[in-house]
């Protein structure tokens, strides 16, 4: 694929794929948190809901935007939000730990599954895959209007890190306070066109991987075995049982999971052409928008994409109410260390 095309035939390309599964097989001062006890659970289903058996509550659906969106609800209703947005390869299971103890401390609690993810579909299959990073942003705006949150805490880390910071950036009056893991992460493209230093650009090899209809393929034919091996690379230290793992995996079963995977890494190396309908807020997005609201930085101390520095390089893009924090644990924070993780919720919107 090229950079340089016209949308015309390589968009119809496009479209098809993201329509389908794959290319050519066919992404100080507050009471410490403590761990004891269980949380209560909303006692009423979405009006539109599905409940489904679920480790940490029942996952229920509501349609939201171009979405029926599959997440799980925690907590009081007439409590302060909170929206935990989880990563790839992984799913709402790594908030399993975060989600009650915040519940506990009288927050209601969403954690949704991202597009591509568990129960969340497309509600018309003539909708197209879109990957663009605004597009996942969006997605959690819709959830918050049908859901009825006007405000919120968001939290995230990897692929819920961008959409949480992209939401803080553009459409801060939502956004009570942040937590971002490995910081600002709100993809510029022209940058990434940049090729890193060796050393980084080996932790991303998944991702050139990808760029590639073997990397298509690869993911068709492996894609619980692939899922696994970037949990161990991106979290050496974490000792997690194949149950907690098989939990996760599930959640890549759904129909779209390899065309929004793919696509999405793809549409960051430039390899596919951004929609023409998030043209405004890309434009926007491109200019690396600084961020104002309270928000708490958090790095992975073993995780191989945090950035040298404690934080520096990507402290001046935060210019509201800030700390940051550094834990000794991998890429998957809330799942590796949720007490840490939810004491730093907490901390954000006391801030």
């Amino acid at each position: 694929m090229t950079t340089s095309n016209p949308r015309g035939g390589q968009d119809q390309s496009r479209r098809h794929f993201l329509r389908t599964t794959g290319g050519a097989a066919l992404a100080a001062g507050v009471v410490p948190i403590v761990m004891a006890g269980s949380a209560p659970t909303a006692s009423a289903e979405s009006a539109s809901g599905v409940s489904k058996g679920g480790a940490f509550g029942p996952v229920r659906q509501v349609v939201a935007g171009v979405l029926n969106v599959g997440y799980v609800e925690l907590g009081p209703s007439h409590g302060t939000p909170v929206l935990l947005l989880h990563g790839f390869p992984y799913d709402i299971h790594s908030y399993e730990q975060v989600a009650p103890l915040l519940a506990r401390r009288g927050y209601r609690v969403i954690v949704p599954y991202l597009r591509g993810h568990g129960s969340t579909t497309f509600r018309s299959a003539s909708t197209p895959r879109n990957v663009d990073q605004a597009a996942f942003a969006l997605d959690i705006l819709a959830l918050m209007d049908a859901l009825g949150i006007r405000r919120a805490v968001l939290a995230g880390y990897d692929w819920g890190s961008r959409t949480a910071d992209i939401i803080a950036a553009l459409w801060p009056e939502r956004v009570k306070a942040l937590v971002s893991v490995t910081g600002y992460l709100i993809t510029n493209l022209e940058a990434n066109k940049t090729p890193l230093p060796p050393a980084a650009e080996n932790a991303w090899w998944y991702q050139y991987y990808f760029a590639t209809e073997r990397g298509a393929m690869g993911l068709h034919l492996y894609r619980r075995e692939l899922g696994e091996f970037i949990w161990k690379f991106n979290s050496p230290t974490w000792n997690y049982s194949a149950a907690t793992y098989a939990r996760t995996a599930a959640a890549f079963d759904n129909p779209d999971y390899e065309a929004i995977v793919i696509g999405n890494y793809r549409w960051r190396q430039s390899l596919i052409p951004a929609e023409p309908e998030y043209a405004d807020l890309e434009k926007k997005l491109q200019n690396a928008p600084k961020i104002g609201v309270p928000t708490i930085t958090i790095d992975g101390k073993d995780d191989p994409f945090t950035p040298d520095g404690n934080g520096r390089s990507y402290r001046d893009h935060f210019t509201g109410r800030y700390q940051h924090r550094t834990f000794g644990v991998g890429h998957n924070v809330p799942q590796e260390a949720p007490r840490d993780f939810a004491q730093a919720v907490v901390d954000a919107d006391r801030l």
